[in-house]
């Protein structure tokens, strides 16, 4: 297996940027998942580590060799793509046994390998048939087996789940990250499902109209989001936020809000911040309290959705709206008027104006200095598989 550095990428299509001046480290045998929106620019730049696009700036390094300039063929890599890509005249075997053949590997090395890769995605009885007679789940395997019996240092996946079922997406998604650990692949993941990359990834990397907004575990990004963008895009619900001012008041810090205060102790980082904030806080961290409880801010039932093993609630605050879970047998009516307590250790505290994490450019995080986009700004590569 191998490391791959991609150092300072940039792809252009007509003059958009699909790509821009991206840097990204996967270490050797990682799971790694680029996740974003469509058009983001995370299937190119996917095909660009595959050689599949000639990128126009930077340069990107598997193991020890700069394979910038070298076609797919010689980059030792295999690639699985979002419609599979079987050959529908040939058998699973044959299918599977394809790019072996294209290599011109002896005859015993290709079943050897072929029966091994269809042994580890549960296939071997299922190789004497047409694709036609297998399962989309089974198609989906036989794409993979293909990959997997190339031996490849490096394993590229473009969204290989989303032509499933919700059902046998779940099956497949804990299968296909049980059977990757087990080989120890160096992977990089493609998905729009943020679900799949948190479940999934080593790591996941948010990408949005062709930047680096964010690279870390997953409960790093759940909890500690870079930015609003982040915050917003991961988790359902999407993290809140509100509007508030942090005000000096006795020697401590209070958070204004328009329908309360929140005291803060002396444990919040807010790097010593005063005036506009956004306050953002995930739906399980915000608790519903009567409304003749102690509670720092007021609120106004408007929606009970349950949802079994909980109930999504939003309550209007203000001018403003906040998801809260509840539990499940908890009743509450539309219009109830509730109290709403929020633990300030569990805040994301981001800059008013320019939506960022307060600490982020301290930090070093990929998105700092990076604002919302302007009313202008388009997603890059638009007519490209982004």
């Amino acid at each position: 297996m191998a490391e791959i550095r991609v150092e300072r990428v940039t792809k252009l299509f007509k003059g958009a940027r699909a790509v821009d001046d991206v840097s990204l480290t996967v270490a050797d045998g990682e799971f790694m998942v680029l996740l974003g929106p469509s058009g983001c620019g995370k299937t190119t730049l996917l095909r660009s580590i595959a050689g599949l696009e000639q990128i126009n700036g930077g340069r990107i390094v598997i193991g020890d060799r700069d394979v910038t300039e070298l076609p797919p063929r010689r980059r030792n890599i295999a690639m699985v793509f979002q419609s599979y890509a079987v050959f529908p005249h040939m058998t699973v075997f044959e299918n599977v046994a394809f790019g072996l053949r294209m290599r011109r590997a002896p005859k015993a090395d290709i079943d050897r390998q072929v029966r091994e890769a269809a042994e580890l995605l549960h296939i071997e009885n299922l190789l004497d048939r047409f694709p036609a007679q297998t399962s989309g789940g089974q198609r989906q395997r036989i794409a993979v087996a293909r990959a997997l019996a190339m031996k490849p240092q490096v394993l590229l996946m473009d969204e290989p789940l989303s032509n499933l079922d919700a059902l046998l997406r779940l099956e497949a998604r804990a299968e296909l990250k049980r059977l990757l650990g087990e080989i120890g692949a160096t992977t990089i993941y493609v998905t729009h499902d943020q679900v799949e990359a948190m479940s999934m990834g080593d790591r996941v990397a948010v990408m949005r109209t062709g930047k680096l907004i964010q690279v870390a575990d997953p409960l790093t990004i759940y909890d500690g989001p870079v930015d609003r963008f982040v915050g917003g895009f991961i988790g359902n619900p999407p993290m809140n936020f509100l509007s508030a001012t942090v005000e000096r008041r006795n020697g401590g810090s209070v958070a204004v809000l328009e329908d309360g205060e929140l005291p803060l102790e002396r444990t919040v980082e807010l790097d010593g911040h005063l005036g506009p904030v956004l306050l953002g806080i995930r739906a399980e961290n915000v608790e519903i309290v009567p409304a003749d409880a102690d509670a720092s801010l007021r609120a106004r039932v408007l929606v009970v959705e349950p949802l079994g093993s909980h109930n999504l609630v939003t309550l209007q605050l203000g001018t403003e709206r906040l998801k809260a879970t509840t539990r499940p047998d908890e009743r509450l009516e539309r219009d109830q008027a509730v109290g709403v307590v929020i633990d300030a250790a569990r805040i994301r505290w981001l800059d008013a104006e320019r939506e960022v994490a307060l600490g982020a450019e301290a930090a070093g995080d990929p998105s700092a200095g990076h604002g919302p986009p302007t009313p202008q700004e388009h997603e890059p590569g638009d007519g490209e598989p982004g």
